[in-house]
């Protein structure tokens, strides 16, 4: 209970710990390609953005640009193409890094013409990751989980803790676990960086054992500097410990879906 406390109460700064993300080893979930979506506007803040990872303790990252029809109007082609360019920024400074090239899916009016054309910029073991907006819940949810499944792809719903519609309905969370459908957790929620109703959800969901994977969305440099306060407060190792978490396991064996530097 000790540590629990930990993250409600005050801390001192003499007791402020230290602790990394060499544990978690894969950032499933990051906005590090540039330029192609809200995340890294420009090859040299992607760089940052990864060396920031590798003090973290990452050693392996898979980008996550959005794909929203009208926003962030993102194909593999495009994805591809700012993967290729952030791989070769990185080998002219000699960064090693193992980078992989993904997208992060809106389900929107858009999404099941590329789920049934096989559009899908993939995950490494054909995991894909989806979301749903902040503002409304989407009603094609469990369609949406169905129509991937059966297109044998594994799918991953990014950051249940931010969707406040569903904070006074913790069922939803576990219909949604039912469908063998993966949850994912923004490394953030748990501070206060989204809110209180998001860390409250955050850490009633990991109570729970809910979640299977972690990743930072990074988007920015703010990001990485609040989950720098994150892990200078918390053990999330500890936190999550009665959690299945398959950052490693699911992603550490994989085909060559992309290149690694």
């Amino acid at each position: 209970m000790g540590f629990w406390n930990n993250l409600f109460g005050k801390k001192k700064d003499t007791e402020i710990l230290k602790h990394n993300l060499t544990w978690l080893s894969w950032d499933m979930h990051s906005h590090l390609l540039p330029g192609i979506d809200d995340g890294s506007p420009d090859l040299e803040t992607s760089v940052r953005l990864v060396e920031g990872l590798k003090e973290l303790g990452i050693k392996h990252a898979i980008a996550t640009p959005h794909v929203m029809h009208g926003v962030h109007n993102n194909t593999p082609r495009t994805i591809q193409d700012a993967y290729h360019q952030l791989v070769g920024a990185l080998k002219e400074r000699d960064i090693t890094f193992d980078l992989h090239y993904s997208a992060e899916y809106m389900i929107d009016d858009q999404l099941p013409e590329i789920i049934h054309q096989n559009t899908i910029c993939p995950m490494p073991n054909k995991c894909m990751l989806i979301e749903m907006s902040y503002l409304s819940e989407s009603k094609a949810l469990f369609q949406t989980i169905k129509d991937i499944q059966d297109r044998g792809y594994q799918p991953i719903l990014a950051h249940p803790e931010r969707y406040n519609y569903y904070h006074q309905n913790f069922k939803i969370f576990k219909e949604i676990k039912q469908t063998g459908c993966l949850l994912q957790l923004n490394l953030l929620s748990v501070s206060r960086y989204y809110g209180e109703h998001v860390k409250g959800a955050a850490l009633m969901l990991i109570k729970s054992g809910m979640y299977d994977l972690v990743g930072t969305d990074m988007h920015h440099e703010r990001h990485l500097r609040a989950i720098r306060e994150v892990l200078a407060k918390y053990n999330l190792k500890e936190l999550l410990a009665n959690n299945p978490i398959q950052n490693k396991t699911l992603f550490g064996k994989q085909d060559d879906l992309s290149l690694a530097i």
